[in-house]
């Protein structure tokens, strides 16, 4: 079998100091994360992000820059993560709208809250931290080739 990394969005959207967050189940535990999500066959990064935000807490997401690109090894699992995390803003909510089957809710906290809850990965603050350093990268960064 060949070896590959988990490719990953997520993105930072961030009102008056908070940040929306999903509040979710991963391996029995509840944690909180960014929405965030798998790169799908076909897809762009930037499409995943928007389709993963919108799947997870109900708000249509516009990327409008890259804050960072990581790659992380989780220590329970070995498995490996490659994330693109995008900055952007939110136009749109759809509260009635159903969540992924384990997300619990999306909720806005703020970095101090954040210090303080039990996040899915250290990439949670890594990339609040990097958008607050002012870290912007252009999506122009970003190019996707599809095959003809």
């Amino acid at each position: 079998m060949t070896w590959k990394p988990h490719v990953t969005v997520a993105a930072i959207i961030e009102n008056e100091g908070k940040y929306l967050m999903i509040e979710e189940v991963c391996n029995g535990k509840t944690v909180i994360n960014q929405p965030a999500g798998h790169l799908e066959d076909k897809e762009t990064l930037i499409n995943a992000v928007i389709r993963e935000t919108l799947e997870e807490s109900a708000w249509h997401f516009t990327p409008e820059i890259i804050t960072g690109i990581y790659q992380w090894t989780a220590p329970s699992s070995e498995k490996t993560y490659l994330r693109v995390c995008f900055y952007g803003s939110c136009n749109h909510h759809e509260p009635e709208r159903r969540l992924d089957d384990d997300i619990i809710r999306s909720l806005w906290l703020s970095r101090n809250e954040l210090l303080h809850a039990p996040l899915r990965s250290p990439l949670v603050l890594l990339g609040i931290d990097d958008y607050l350093a002012g870290k912007r990268y252009p999506l122009e960064l970003l190019t996707s080739l599809s095959p003809d």
